[in-house]
């Protein structure tokens, strides 16, 4: 299976390829000021509040089904541009889910926040494989009789914790990940084997790290240099032809 790398900005690519694929795991900057490399953080949020929905609107016609995580501050806005798409464009549904955290944020003065909000938008003939992501029932593991041996399908609610600085996942390089755990459930859901991913923010690869073993051609999209090197020396790939070339192949 061949997997893509690609060094650039995902709207100046994606408007000019002609690619689909069937998943495509998004977690873009939340605007919220945090440390990237090449890509500034801290833009006027009507910009931010524009750029989600032209990120949403491109990504919804680059493959058959969008998970878009993204943070809680924004779930009003986000909210908003997604009830007009459905109620606008025909074929297409949409289904909130939240990730929430082991460890979330404490705060001394109000509620701290626990969770992540993570859309799925997706076209009603999208392929759904609700028995690759059963996981052990509660009768199951108490020996009740009446189990299903298959296990359950997990519900809406996606409780795996922060990738914090003592986390095995975690890579120190960038400022921010998804835990692989979330990451593969949604791809495991609306990806058949041998089908493809996108993920057009790829940070640390996550996407790449939970496709590999996975049979999936995964494509990943990264606006900042220094974080592709990191991506490729993970995966054997030379820095020389990192430097020399804005695509890279990782077999």
């Amino acid at each position: 299976m061949t997997h893509v790398l690609i060094n650039a900005n995902c709207l100046d690519y994606l408007n000019g390829s002609p690619q689909t694929w069937t998943t495509c795991f998004c977690d873009p900057p939340d605007n919220i000021g945090l440390g990237y490399g090449s890509y500034n953080d801290h833009i006027p949020n009507k910009q931010y509040i524009d750029l989600l929905e032209t990120w949403l609107h491109l990504f919804i016609n680059k493959a058959k089904t969008v998970w878009f995580s993204f943070n809680a501050k924004w779930t009003f806005e986000v909210g908003r541009i997604v009830a007009e798409m459905v109620q606008r464009i025909s074929g297409l549904e949409a289904k909130p889910c939240v990730q929430t955290f082991t460890f979330g944020q404490h705060c001394q003065h109000d509620l701290g926040n626990n969770h992540r909000p993570l859309l799925r938008l997706r076209w009603f003939d999208a392929p759904l494989r609700p028995d690759a992501i059963r996981v052990p029932s509660w009768r199951q593991e108490n020996g009740d009789k009446r189990a299903d041996a298959r296990g359950r399908v997990p519900g809406d609610h996606f409780d795996f914790p922060r990738v914090t600085g003592n986390s095995r996942q975690r890579r120190p390089w960038h400022p921010t990940q998804l835990n692989e755990g979330l990451v593969e459930r949604c791809i495991k859901l609306t990806t058949p084997p041998g089908e493809s991913v996108l993920d057009p923010f790829a940070g640390t690869g996550t996407t790449l790290r939970v496709c590999k073993p996975l049979d999936y051609a995964c494509t990943l999209i990264e606006i900042d240099k220094t974080y592709c090197a990191e991506i490729v020396k993970e995966h054997g790939m030379a820095p020389s032809e990192y430097i020399h070339r804005a695509m890279w192949s990782l077999i």
